[in-house]
């Protein structure tokens, strides 16, 4: 899939990784694909954004608030691959850690870790071991991928541009960076006309 990634949409995957570095995050998250995408703001997805009033500023503040600059120290980093589902917990008020610790309150220190003769899920392309110094992408990150595939396949398109990922993240629609899409009152249909738009005249 990936050799079919304009230059662009290779930097901007690799920019996601780069801000979750920089947020202290143990993965890669939709949230951290967006803010990827915003980085440039001369991009055509970031002036698209700035029209509906998104930008890198306002997506990174609102990460902040809903994930952390990093995960809670005492328990150590989220790792499970859906840790992004940890921040949309967070943002209806339930902080995961917090039960995590009242579970170990009450059956004992470690009563979440794997038991002898279970095994951790299998790392597939985009989840690297922990000690390669990059981290995982989460399920719904992929997906996304996965999914600007997909509109890149429906629009007819040989190649997976920046926007095919915004389309990704539109057409997920239940991760992070959707949810703070949506919070910033971002119409998605009309985005995904605009985008959809911009991928035309660039293929005229």
């Amino acid at each position: 899939m990936f050799e079919r990634f304009t230059t662009s949409a290779r930097e901007s995957v690799v920019r996601a990784g780069t801000e979750s570095r920089e947020l202290g995050h143990s993965f890669i998250g939709t949230e951290h694909l967006l803010l990827a995408l915003l980085a440039d703001p001369q991009a055509p997805v970031a002036l698209t954004l700035h029209d509906a009033g998104v930008d890198h500023t306002r997506v990174r503040a609102d990460i902040v608030r809903l994930v952390g600059p990093s995960h809670d120290p005492a328990t150590g980093p989220l790792s499970d691959p859906d840790a992004e589902d940890a921040a949309a917990l967070k943002a209806i008020g339930i902080d995961l850690n917090a039960v995590r610790r009242a579970i170990e309150q009450n059956f004992g220190p470690g009563a979440l870790r794997l038991t002898r003769g279970e095994t951790p899920r299998r790392r597939g392309f985009l989840r690297r071991p922990t000690g390669s110094g990059r981290s995982p992408f989460t399920a719904r990150a992929k997906k996304v991928l996965e999914l600007g595939l997909r509109e890149a396949v429906r629009l007819k398109h040989n190649y997976i541009a920046a926007e095919h990922l915004m389309l990704g993240i539109l057409r997920e629609g239940n991760g992070l960076a959707a949810q703070i899409l949506a919070e910033a009152g971002v119409d998605f249909d009309r985005l995904r006309a605009e985008l959809t738009r911009s991928l035309q005249r660039k293929a005229a």
